[in-house]
């Protein structure tokens, strides 16, 4: 099991109520539960629209179950944006 930090921005920030926060979990799935189980409400909404890159790489399609969390990494938690 890895420890690091959650980043969350803008919609998921405001669900949050807190900019970042740590996770220790082995995987991004494991890591997202633990989110939902500790905001339950308007974050877990939030988090099914967003996008997630881990230690700065894109996760995109690929299932949560499978993405590796590393010590000390970052999670970044990316709502859409608008505008253009």
């Amino acid at each position: 099991m890895a420890t690091g930090t959650i980043r969350y921005w803008a919609a998921a920030k405001a669900a949050a109520g807190r900019a970042e926060e740590p996770y220790q979990a082995a995987t991004l799935a494991e890591a997202l539960d633990a989110v939902r189980a500790a905001h339950p409400g308007e974050l877990s909404r939030v988090l099914q629209r967003c996008s997630f890159l881990v230690d700065e790489q894109p996760v995109g399609t690929r299932p949560h179950e499978v993405v590796a969390l590393t010590e000390g990494g970052t999670v970044e938690v990316l709502p859409p944006f608008a505008g253009g």
